[in-house]
């Protein structure tokens, strides 16, 4: 059995962030036996310490992975995590007195040296893993990555850019402390000369040069030299070590991946703990109101939602409302001749729909944002002492939009229907 490792003592480097530019101190501390990685922006809130997990990455960022902490973020943490794992180093104290980790030289090689200088202990508590049973992956067209059972871990890459500039590369290799010091840490990050431009009209590489970030043309880097043929594949081959730890365990497993980047990395990550999640906890079928107040924001006085049995998270659901005469929108809807507002029902079947894409492993903690509604119709009224059965399952599902179709019904009879299109985002 293997053991947990952090730092013998504090280490510190400084340096401008890759994309935003911005000089920033970080010092890593060890920490406490089962901590995993914390990060802290002492610039902000001092005490408060927040996992390097994947339900705390930011979910709209590109070309780099970013943790929420707090009210604020860190970005680019990958090359870092990646340090943590390639090393085998299971819990640290990241501080960092801004919102982006420092590129250094666009490797991961100054962390290594910094990290390795202050010096890896053994800890009491034995190393937990995890262990690939059933292959998990993501496929996204020309972009793939698979995770595969294996006894060991280990990363293939293809990197098929389809372009002059940057040729095919492929590697494979085990991932040991040993080869990742020496195969993996020293690859720099890299773009092509003809996405740099755009890159910087969108806000990203503002701290980038030709010193720190590879710029492919003809398949050479500008005004500097390679460290390895394939480093572009090396580089990326450590960005999926970084995004993968987000798991908070080592992995025991093989991926396969082509032309995957840090949005691929992530929904992997999150879609192999979900099925972790499904298959350790059985998903609870009914729900109660204080199961729903969990999931989505709303409450009294504009939550129409009492229970939801049938719970199939990112699927369907049925949500039931039991209509009484206290309901405050009796108090002046058609007063003498009580009936539910319509647009209130297509409320409560939103609501529904929003349990249902917000229960997924992967959007809790977000908010679900109505975006249109379609297809419209109300066949009945609704009354006083009406149970209200609302039928909604998931038309259409991608990162951050959703479809749900919705009936609701008192007793037999449908009473209204409707199409309501959602945007997932995370909470401010």
């Amino acid at each position: 059995m293997m053991k947990q490792k952090t730092l013998k003592k504090s280490a510190s480097f400084q340096g401008a962030g890759l994309h935003t530019g911005r000089q920033v101190t970080v010092r890593v501390c060890p920490a406490a036996e089962n901590a995993g990685i914390l990060f802290c922006r002492v610039d902000l809130n001092p005490d408060l310490k927040v996992r390097a997990s994947i339900e705390n990455v930011s979910s709209d960022e590109m070309r780099q992975t970013t943790l929420l902490v707090g009210n604020g973020r860190v970005r680019t943490i990958e090359h870092l995590m990646a340090t943590f794992h390639g090393l085998g180093i299971d819990n640290a104290i990241v501080e960092i007195d801004g919102e982006e980790v420092p590129g250094m030289d666009g490797s991961a090689s100054e962390f290594v040296s910094v990290l390795l200088e202050s010096g890896i202990e053994d800890q009491s508590a034995e190393r937990k893993f995890l262990e690939v049973k059933e292959p998990v992956y993501m496929d996204h067209g020309d972009q793939s990555i698979v995770l595969l059972p294996a006894s060991n871990f280990s990363i293939s890459y293809m990197l098929s850019y389809h372009d002059e500039d940057l040729l095919d590369q492929y590697l494979s290799l085990p991932i040991l402390p040993e080869i990742f010091e020496r195969e993996l840490a020293p690859a720099r990050t890299f773009c092509l000369k003809k996405e740099a431009e755009i890159l910087l009209s969108q806000g990203f590489g503002k701290g980038a040069n030709p010193s720190n970030t590879l710029i492919f043309e003809k398949n050479l880097p500008i005004a500097n030299k390679l460290r390895f043929e394939n480093e572009a594949c090396r580089h990326k081959m450590m960005d999926i070590l970084g995004d993968l730890f987000l798991c908070g365990k080592f992995i025991r497993g093989h991926v396969i991946a082509s032309r995957s980047g840090h949005a691929l990395n992530v929904e992997l990550v999150r879609k192999l703990m979900m099925t972790k999640k499904s298959a350790n906890e059985p998903i609870k079928k009914t729900l109660t109101v204080e199961d729903i107040q969990k999931i989505i924001p709303h409450r009294y006085p504009f939550l129409f939602v009492d229970r939801i049995e049938n719970f199939e998270p990112g699927i369907r659901a049925t949500g039931f409302k039991q209509v009484s005469m206290n309901d405050y929108f009796f108090q002046g809807h058609f007063p003498g001749h009580p009936v539910m507002p319509g647009v209130l029902i297509v409320e409560a079947m939103a609501q529904v729909g929003g349990v249902i894409m917000l229960g997924e492993a992967e959007n809790r903690g977000k908010i679900a944002y109505f975006m249109s509604v379609d297809e419209v119709k109300w066949r009945s009224p609704v009354l006083p002492g009406d149970t209200l059965r609302m039928e909604v399952e998931v038309l259409k599902k991608r990162s951050r939009f959703g479809q749900c179709s919705g009936k609701a019904y008192v007793g037999d009879k449908l009473v209204c229907e409707a199409d309501v299109k959602f945007a997932v985002v995370d909470r401010e």
